[in-house]
């Protein structure tokens, strides 16, 4: 049953067999005659304009960028209720949970509310996630 299965008529194409000869595409293979675009490799990319300046360069350029800005993965007191009473919770324990990329430091935030009594070890801690988590009877050790 499965060999007879095959594509409806029409919906398959046969490829264009380039370069096999002068009667079928070939010589050129339809690229034309010289020129950036004939060669192999050539052509340019989607964002070239021409040669003319391109339009990054002509936008006007505004503000200030800090290239040594500490950007911070931002977690809320409220996503730490799924951790058990008691425990000590790491920037891994908060990785391996899905809760933050792991890739850069973490900030916890104090939005929403805190129902276990927790250790939360992180690289800062706004006034008000501290308030919530000594409230419960639990800890904020910053690393």
């Amino acid at each position: 049953m499965l060999n007879k299965l095959a594509p409806p008529e029409g919906a398959t194409k046969k490829r264009k067999r380039l370069g096999r000869g002068v009667a079928s595409h070939g010589k050129t293979s339809g690229r034309g005659h010289k020129g950036q675009n004939s060669r192999s490799g050539g052509g340019v990319p989607p964002w070239f304009e021409g040669g003319q300046s391109p339009l990054k360069l002509r936008v006007p350029k505004r503000g200030f960028h800090n290239p040594f800005k500490t950007v911070y993965d931002v977690l809320n007191v409220g996503e730490l209720n799924n951790f058990k009473d008691g425990e000590e919770v790491s920037t891994e324990q908060l990785r391996e949970a899905g809760l933050i990329s792991g890739k850069r430091p973490v900030k916890i935030l104090g939005q929403g509310e805190l129902l276990t009594t927790i250790t939360v070890k992180a690289n800062r801690f706004s006034k008000t996630a501290v308030a919530k988590l000594e409230e419960r009877g639990g800890k904020a050790e910053v690393l």
